[in-house]
C-alpha cells in the first residue's frame, strides 16, 4: 500500500473541525503561531510532535498511515 498522505493537511482539517483557534493550538503545543503555521504547510513530522498534537486534538494521527488489522490496535 503506497498512499501518500499529507499529515500538515490532516492536521490543519483537524484543528478547523475541532474549532480550536490557531493561537489557543500554538499555547497548547508549546509553539509560537508561525511554528503551527509551518507545521501546516509539512508532509512529515516527528513522531514526538505528532503524538503530542494528538493528545491535544484528540484524534490519532498515526491511523491513516496504519492499513488493515493494524487500525484496530492503533491507540494514542
Amino acid at each position: 500500500m503506497n498512499k501518500e498522505i499529507n499529515i500538515g493537511v490532516l492536521i490543519r482539517k483537524t484543528v478547523k473541525e475541532r474549532q480550536i483557534s490557531v493561537k489557543c493550538f500554538a499555547e497548547k503545543l508549546g509553539k509560537d503561531r508561525s511554528t503551527v503555521y509551518d507545521i501546516f504547510n509539512r508532509t512529515s513530522i516527528d513522531t514526538d510532535t505528532l503524538v503530542r498534537i494528538s493528545e491535544i486534538l484528540e484524534y490519532n494521527f498515526f491511523l491513516p498511515f496504519c492499513d488493515g488489522e493494524d487500525k484496530k490496535e492503533a491507540k494514542v
